[in-house]
């Protein structure tokens, strides 16, 4: 699998030590995350962390790829998502130190739940998670209206056609 996916939680020491759940440690293998460990900051919308390899930076270099150089908003998204990185070493038993400033912004006390979300995954406090998950779940289903009517109507089309 080269994704990450699904959901875990882990305990976090009191010197801020996490281990990254296997199956994550796996995809940054697999993603060539840079030798130094892997890309964190905070998330810009959520009191979570975003965190990836190489595959993560590289994404964020064609966002910025498709903005004007010197725009403000190409200067802006680069202060948001690459002036907040740091980048965390992961140890020979698969942990990371999260810095203070990255778990106050993310609330991270005695534990962390992974999420995966393709690309990156993102490092929450559990309950604020399952808040998030609620939600997502919620505004799925009342969208998922949207999703069956974008094939019906497909369909439809197709239909027509057939008729002509």
């Amino acid at each position: 699998m080269d994704r990450f996916v699904s959901t875990f939680t882990n305990k976090i020491d009191a010197k801020g030590r996490v281990s990254i759940p296997a199956p994550f440690r796996a995809v940054l293998e697999r993603d060539g995350y840079s030798s130094g460990g892997i890309y964190c900051y905070p998330s810009i919308d959520a009191p979570a962390l975003d965190a990836g390899g190489e595959r993560l930076a590289k994404k964020i270099d064609g966002l910025l790829a498709g903005l004007p150089d010197y725009s403000d908003e190409r200067d802006e998204l680069s202060v948001a998502l690459y002036g907040d990185v740091q980048v965390l070493g992961i140890d020979g038993d698969g942990r990371i130190v999260v810095p203070e400033s990255l778990r106050r912004h993310a609330g991270l006390q005695d534990q962390v739940t992974f999420v995966g979300l393709g690309d990156k995954f993102q490092m929450w406090a559990p309950q604020a998670f399952e808040d998030r998950r609620a939600r997502a779940r919620e505004k799925a289903q009342e969208h998922r209206k949207l999703f069956g009517a974008g094939s019906a109507h497909r369909s439809g089309g197709d239909d027509e056609r057939a008729r002509e």
